[in-house]
């Protein structure tokens, strides 16, 4: 039986939620998102809550029940507030710039690297050492800091390279004589 997929959501105010078939569309101040369950689940709309159930009991409809619902949260969750995740630049001479819509960063490369954003994600740059990746997808955003923290990521020896905010380096010991 699955925990997660048991609790109705709740939507949020200032959110419009509807449930056309499979269809769960919602609407906020930060834009506008849909998810189309699997078959295997059922969802309703019940008093200001979305609820969702699996059609029977095998093994591929319980499967489906928990990531159903915390896909339709997480659409709720986008609209009304969006997500954001930071990367952290750490190395001599590294450093990031926006040019324009475009990210351009400096990772000791014989040339700079120009990331260009997609449609949806905006790009920030507080300090040359920081970049702040926020959007209303919560898959998109992630997976744009992913793409950008692949160009140089972190080395175990002095911890060079970009990182998450929250993650930790693990550090190796250098060679003995």
């Amino acid at each position: 039986m699955s925990r997660i997929g048991k609790r109705p959501v709740p939507v949020p105010a200032g959110v419009t939620a509807s449930v056309d078939g499979q269809k769960v569309s919602a609407k906020g101040p930060k834009g506008e998102l849909f998810f189309v369950a699997n078959d295997e689940v059922s969802v309703k709309l019940e008093d200001n809550a979305i609820v969702v159930q699996p059609i029977n009991q095998s093994k591929d409809a319980r499967s489906k029940w928990g990531m159903s619902r915390t896909m339709i949260e997480g659409i709720l969750k986008g609209v009304k507030d969006g997500f954001e995740r930071k990367l952290e630049i750490n190395g001599v001479g590294y450093r990031a710039s926006m040019q324009g819509k475009n990210l351009q960063l400096a990772l000791g490369f014989s040339h700079d690297v120009v990331y260009e954003a997609p449609e949806g994600i905006t790009i920030a740059v507080p300090k040359p050492t920081e970049i702040i990746v926020s959007g209303i997808n919560k898959q998109q955003v992630g997976q744009v800091a992913a793409e950008i923290r692949e160009y140089r990521s972190p080395e175990p020896y002095k911890g060079k390279g970009v990182k998450y905010a929250e993650e930790r380096i693990v550090r190796k010991e250098g060679k003995k004589k």
